[in-house]
């Protein structure tokens, strides 16, 4: 399932850095994650690193992206080859 950020964000810039598949963008007020390219960091890490670093805990479950473990290790390498 991909990532969601809520209306708790407060642009701080923490979340961007960390995302080893760059979903995350500056988005109007707040900061955005792409669900093409969240992979909930499988493949890349144990945990996601966006809601590690995220002083707000604005990083939730998006429910309109329902994806399997297996799904998002699918994602992920198809987005890094």
């Amino acid at each position: 399932m991909a990532l969601l950020i809520d209306d708790n964000c407060t642009a701080c810039d923490a979340c961007k850095p960390v995302c080893p598949n760059e979903a995350i963008s500056v988005g109007d007020p707040i900061y955005v994650i792409d669900p093409l390219k969240c992979t909930e960091c499988v493949g890349a890490e144990d945990e996601p690193q966006c809601k590690l670093v995220c002083p707000a805990d604005c990083i939730v479950q998006n429910p309109e992206h329902a994806e399997t473990p297996e799904q998002l290790m699918e994602k992920y390498h198809s987005l890094h080859g």
